[in-house]
């Protein structure tokens, strides 16, 4: 117990706290970026010409087959080569975050935009619907609850994610987590399981409330669907 209180010292806890803060707002910052960009490139993705939605294909697979750890360094050691500065560490997090989430939400509005029933696209033009009615008034509100309990697992997903920032230099809550650990690690063996401890349960904290809701408004929408 006593080394328990030793590694959450007041002094200790306020570091991860904000740690805790950096992870959010980085989290914060890229789902805003995923959720402007990749809803309004979805719509390109669904309606757009064929050059459109080829373009849009190739920044999908591009941001899918590299991995995300690969374009963090590109981002941000690539900044000093091609600029002679150094992108700071939170910034290249927000951009590269920011961009596969788009990359992945753009996705995501593509399948909810061509999930709708040609049958009810039919049926609302043999009613007199125009093309943009019927785009308006039947096919957004269906995909908007078709896409919304996927974005929700998207941004849980993204908050997860941004542990990675810690390995270029971002001090993010793993990275404070690791900080801790290391100047307690010889007077506390145990100092490790302490920290990742904490850690995993500020993680399940922040992602499972998402992830219980997405999973809700999945089955609300299934059985709206029955």
């Amino acid at each position: 117990m006593l080394e328990v209180l030793e590694v959450f010292a007041p002094d200790n806890l306020a570091r991860l706290a904000e740690g805790l803060l950096t992870t959010l707002e980085v989290a914060l910052a890229s789902i805003a970026i995923a959720l402007i960009g990749g809803v309004g490139l979805g719509v390109v993705m669904a309606f757009g010409g064929r050059i459109a939605r080829a373009l849009c294909r190739v920044y999908l697979e591009s941001v899918r087959i590299i991995p995300l750890l690969v374009w963090l360094f590109l981002v941000f050691f690539g900044s000093a080569t091609l600029f002679d500065w150094h992108l700071p560490a939170i910034g290249a997090s927000i951009i590269v975050f920011g961009v596969w989430g788009a990359a992945e939400m753009m996705d995501l509005t593509r399948g909810a935009l061509t999930s709708t029933s040609l049958h009810q696209i039919q049926s609302a033009r043999a009613l007199g619907l125009s093309g943009a009615q019927t785009t308006w008034l039947i096919i957004f509100p269906q995909a908007f609850l078709a896409l919304l309990p996927a974005s929700i697992n998207l941004f849980s997903r993204m908050i997860k994610t941004t542990a990675l920032m810690s390995l270029i230099g971002a001090v993010e809550l793993l990275k404070v987590g690791q900080q801790l650990i290391e100047i307690n690690i010889l007077k506390i063996p145990s100092a490790s399981f302490y920290v990742y401890g904490l850690i995993f349960v500020l993680y399940f904290v922040l992602c499972y409330p998402l992830s219980y809701l997405s999973q809700r408004l999945e089955k609300k929408y299934q059985h709206n669907r029955g």
